[in-house]
């Protein structure tokens, strides 16, 4: 049986629902906000969280309230057929939240839903460098990291960067229309950072022109975040991936999700798991799904306490220890 075909029927009743708006300052210009969907039924309560990343459409969202009739009795499979049409990153905090209540509503945890046994989860920490120094890799001792290459970097920092041998992840972030060109890396640090870090995971190059002759002979290294929304997505690839990132909120339900699982199963494609700055109980979530398919991979799924500025003492180091609710999809 698939993944999904083992929660899909699970009974769901639905008799309220309600949305609660979190928010973080980050800098002097952004402030992250997102949403925590608690669905209500049966005696028993459901959450996820909406990590949509515009900060207005979230004011706009919590303020509308309530919209969406959800109330009945559902399966897991025909409530998630009301959440059809939402943007991926709105639906998904609907769809965990639906997953949690109808496990909540059966006295199970997902774990013994899926057959998996929850394991400690590794984790690194992700960063940009943007001041064009390791200061803060040397203010978190023992942690790996997953970093975001920058044109300011030099090749003074990027031998530093092999010196300190803590990166897991490159991320050139080649695949988002956000990202202002002039922090793009150039070619000449493509070589650099994939010829000192040998070890590192590559995640979003641009494979085009003269830096995917560069990547050429890195193709096992190459893997994907951004372009991932679909197993659809997978099988457009230029090539066969050996590895590939899953962030669950990028699939939106979980139908997509766990079929996106089971493809990577059947191939042989290793996973490590990447967050949406979550301020609530999605980041529990994704820890959770972690533990169950890839707890040993360089997960960038870090307690959220480490997103805090500046970065507080007494950080919760890696792995985290498995700790799942007793039911429920929560960890």
């Amino acid at each position: 049986m698939t993944l999904y075909g083992l929660v899909s029927e699970l009974p769901v009743t639905v008799e309220s629902y309600e949305l609660e708006g979190l928010e973080q300052a980050v800098s002097s210009d952004f402030v992250r906000r997102t949403t925590v969907v608690h669905l209500h039924g049966g005696g028993h309560e459901g959450v996820g969280e909406d990590v949509v990343y515009d900060a207005d459409d979230q004011v706009r969202f919590q303020a509308a309230g309530p919209q969406l009739d959800l109330a009945g009795t559902h399966t897991l499979d025909s409530l998630s057929q009301r959440f059809e049409g939402m943007e991926d990153l709105r639906r998904w905090g609907f769809e965990a939240a639906a997953l949690d209540l109808a496990l909540r509503q059966a006295g199970a945890p997902l774990h013994e839903v899926l057959g998996r046994e929850p394991r400690p989860v590794t984790f690194v920490v992700s960063t940009s460098l943007q001041d064009g120094t390791a200061d803060r890799l040397h203010r978190l001792p023992g942690m790996r990291f997953k970093l975001d290459p920058e044109a300011s970097w030099d090749e003074s920092l990027v031998a530093e960067l092999a010196r300190l041998d803590v990166v897991d992840v490159v991320d050139f972030k080649e695949a988002y229309d956000w990202r202002a060109h002039e922090r793009t890396p150039p070619p000449s640090l493509y070589r650099l950072v994939v010829d000192a870090l040998p070890d590192a995971l590559i995640e979003d190059p641009d494979l085009s022109g003269e830096k995917g002759e560069i990547l050429a002979a890195h193709h096992d290294r190459i893997t994907w975040d951004a372009p991932i929304h679909r197993v659809a997505h997978v099988e457009a690839l230029a090539f066969a991936p050996r590895v590939l990132n899953s962030k669950p909120s990028r699939f939106g339900s979980v139908r997509e999700l766990f079929g996106f699982y089971d493809l990577c199963a059947e191939r042989g494609i290793s996973l490590y798991g990447g967050g949406q700055f979550e301020l609530g109980p999605g980041r529990g979530q994704i820890q959770y799904l972690a533990s169950l398919f890839h707890p040993d991979a360089p997960n960038d799924v870090a307690p959220k306490e480490y997103n805090v500025v500046p970065t507080p003492t007494g950080l919760p180091q890696s792995p985290l220890e498995a700790s799942p609710d007793r039911i429920g999809f929560r960890w």
